[in-house]
């Protein structure tokens, strides 16, 4: 608070007052103010003879205006109509301002200005430019940590007396390590269960990443489905599954191909606060968000899935999981390069970061934790999907190996090692490319075409282009009604490919009269629909010439 007292003008560059008293006494007050915006005019009127004269009979009651004009928002004196000289004190309103500020997509940097390289993570070409409307109401920004007082404050366990620093003795105090974790029963639940170091840890936030159609929502819903059955003593633990992005009548579909029958309540919501809202009424055993990406908090600036988003909406889940020792599953998206999409700080919010890898033509899944707190980094999961949802790979050598035979053309050029991911064992084939055919084609040119120009990239078509190699060297044409099915290895053995049974059927539908897929495939297919169409399995690539040219082969020997 400022306060001036003046006793008359003496200068001959002073403001011409009116009828200037001998003992003129003028004093006013001027409180700072308190918001934002500063007093930036100041009007004085030169017909006036008084500077918010103080006088007996009217300068408190003028004085007290000022003050509540202040409060208000605009400031004036003495109106100069109705007598009288004044000062005017007033704020200009503004309109909001635009904050212009660098955000870096990798690791969520933020500074003032642009540069090339991120000050941070040093990784240049991630700067990126965010516009934010400067709000003069500076309490009407949210935080992630804030959400929980308005939305879910009231049921949330309280903390007894004044918080203090524990003893570690007094933290582990009635602690039972042994039933600390909340277990996953049967065989896929204790293949989720090495991957998280024992079990789903209380209160902890894990987020899966994977390609788009992996099986992030199957693994989820099955862990879901697994919790709900309740824990070894009995105890029903109803799991809330919340999608952003499929209605509940999809994920109800899915359930059902799952023959998921356990107590599982679906919701459909992208609201963070309406979704801890609807938690208290169920107290679940866990919640799980589909995704990550598509949920938005209310006062953040961005759309779904930006950064700032992304970063609050996961730090409300963590406070929420830390307060009610809930555990919190994510689901993330991920981007070309296999990155979980959105700020790097994402990851390091989280408690475990599980990534589920899978090729795209191949049936089998891999569950890996690249980052985890309550547990090792280095074991993996092996499953197969299937119809009914994934199934653990019992013996996941399998996938690394091709059939054995004890023919010793087959097996030549190929060698076993043993390897270690974790705790587990693998088996994996060295194959080393030699002659396995019989055809020397070292000294031709072969030029490979795939017609109307589709890329071909899964494994289930080695079989048609080593046939067609063989047709062009061979001066041979191959019958139009004959298909190949199945994978070469390097020794000249042919594999099983995924959906077998799906292809040879639809080969049979178009009227071919043979069809040749591998020796494996030809015990495990049935006869159902294939009555006007034969099956010829074969077991390395020589076999298949046999039966394509058999008087060629005959021939040559």
């Amino acid at each position: 608070m400022l306060s001036f007292s003046v006793s008359r003008f003496h200068s001959n560059h002073s403001l011409p007052l009116r009828k200037p008293s001998p003992t003129t006494n003028a004093s006013f007050r001027i409180d700072p103010p308190q918001d934002p915006y500063t007093p930036n005019s100041i009007s004085t009127n030169t017909h006036g003879s008084e500077l918010q004269q103080s006088a007996s009979s009217s300068g408190d009651g003028k004085v007290e205006g000022f003050r509540r004009e202040k409060a208000s928002g605009r400031v004036t004196g003495l109106n100069p109509i109705q007598g009288g000289g004044g000062v005017l004190l007033g704020r200009k309103n503004k309109k909001a301002k635009e904050k212009i500020y660098w955000v870096c997509s990798n690791c969520g940097y933020t500074a003032g200005q642009w540069w090339g390289v991120c000050r941070s993570c040093s990784v240049s070409g991630t700067m990126k430019e965010f516009h934010e409307a400067k709000s003069s109401d500076a309490d009407s920004k949210v935080h992630g940590f804030a959400v929980l007082e308005d939305g879910v404050g009231s049921w949330l366990p309280q903390q007894e007396g004044e918080l203090r620093p524990l003893r570690l003795a007094e933290v582990n105090r009635g602690l039972d390590h042994l039933h600390w974790r909340i277990p996953l029963s049967g065989p896929f639940g204790n293949e989720v269960s090495r991957v998280l170091g024992g079990g789903l840890v209380p209160g902890s936030l894990t987020l899966v990443g994977g390609d788009p159609g992996v099986g992030k929502s199957t693994l989820l819903l099955q862990i879901a489905a697994i919790i709900a059955e309740g824990h070894n003593d009995g105890e029903a633990s109803p799991v809330l599954y919340v999608s952003g992005e499929e209605s509940i009548e999809q994920i109800g579909n899915r359930a059902d191909r799952l023959r998921i029958e356990s107590d599982i309540y679906l919701y459909s919501s992208n609201d963070i606060e309406d979704i801890l809202k609807k938690v208290q009424h169920l107290s679940p055993g866990a919640l799980v968000v589909d995704s990550i990406q598509t949920v938005y908090l209310k006062g953040i600036m961005g759309s779904p899935g930006g950064i700032m988003q992304v970063k609050e909406c996961t730090s409300a889940l963590l406070r929420f999981a830390k307060k009610t020792n809930i555990p919190v599953l994510l689901i993330g998206h991920v981007t070309k390069s296999g990155d979980i999409a959105g700020p790097r700080v994402l990851e390091h919010i989280v408690d475990v970061v599980l990534y589920m890898e899978g090729e795209k033509y191949s049936s089998h899944r891999m569950l890996r934790a690249v980052k985890n707190r309550f547990g090792s980094t280095d074991e993996l999961g092996v499953f197969e999907m299937s119809h009914s949802g994934l199934q653990v790979v019992s013996n996941a050598s399998e996938m690394f190996l091709s059939e054995q035979y004890l023919d010793s053309q087959v097996l030549a050029g190929l060698a076993v090692a043993v390897i270690m991911d974790g705790s587990r064992t693998f088996l994996i084939e060295i194959q080393v490319l030699i002659k396995q055919a019989g055809l020397r084609l070292q000294e031709h040119a072969v030029f490979l075409n795939v017609v109307s120009g589709l890329t071909l990239a899964e494994t289930a078509g080695d079989l048609a282009i080593a046939a067609a190699i063989c047709s062009s060297f061979l001066e041979l044409p191959i019958p139009n009604d004959i298909a190949f099915i199945g994978e070469i290895g390097l020794g000249g053995e042919l594999r099983m490919v995924p959906r077998m049974e799906k292809r040879v059927s639809t080969v049979a539908k178009l009227g071919y009269r043979m069809c040749i897929v591998p020796k494996a495939a030809e015990k495990a297919l049935g006869t159902e629909g294939l009555e006007k169409m034969k099956v010829v399995g074969c077991r390395n690539l020589k076999d298949v010439i046999n039966t394509v040219f058999p008087n060629i082969m005959k021939r040559s020997k």
